[in-house]
């Protein structure tokens, strides 16, 4: 039912990493719920003690002008922003559903929890495979070195030894000979 409201690639492309948390912006989640941003904070604020640091915090202005880089906005009057956004972590996110008690929000909620859990484990198995890539490159330098070792030996086994020809009873050595 949640995904008949939002379809989950919208909710993941307003999911952005900041301070190593992935966040969505209060005007993000205000547009999912389906009201005003004004009207999502002051319910946060009448609830703030819901919303520690780790659940929610202010970005500061250099994140902001990051954030604004990174979606290339050449307007920020169009985009409404006039003052720096309160962002959500995925705790923040869920605790919303309690202070916006609405089908909407809870359906809305479900959908995002769902997102979130979904990108952990798309960042689980990309950390699976990473170590799995470098696990298999330590094997192949530890082969490449051992074959490198078997090619010198064969080498030496066939190079050429220079044979000095052995002194016989009764000969002289030419003496330019060396």
């Amino acid at each position: 039912m949640a995904n008949k409201f939002i379809p989950e690639e919208i909710i993941e492309r307003k999911i952005f990493m900041i301070r190593g948390h992935k966040v969505m912006l209060d005007r993000d989640l205000a547009e999912l719920y389906g009201v005003r941003t004004m009207v999502l904070n002051q319910a946060i604020k009448r609830n703030i003690g819901r919303f520690p640091k780790d659940f929610m915090f202010q970005l500061s202005k250099e994140e902001l002008e990051n954030w604004i880089s990174q979606i290339v906005i050449s307007n920020r009057e169009k985009m409404g922003i006039r003052r720096k956004p309160y962002v959500f972590t995925e705790q923040g996110v869920a605790m919303l559903s309690s202070v916006l008690n609405s089908e909407r929000a809870i359906q809305v909620n479900i959908a995002i929890m769902r997102t979130f859990v979904k990108l952990k484990q798309i960042l689980s198995m990309d950390k699976e495979l990473a170590h799995k890539l470098a696990e298999l490159e330590r094997k192949t330098e530890k082969h490449d070195i051992e074959i490198h070792a078997i090619f010198e030996a064969i080498r030496k086994l066939m190079a050429p030894t220079p044979v000095k020809p052995k002194p016989q009873i009764g000969f002289k050595p030419d003496p330019e000979w060396k």
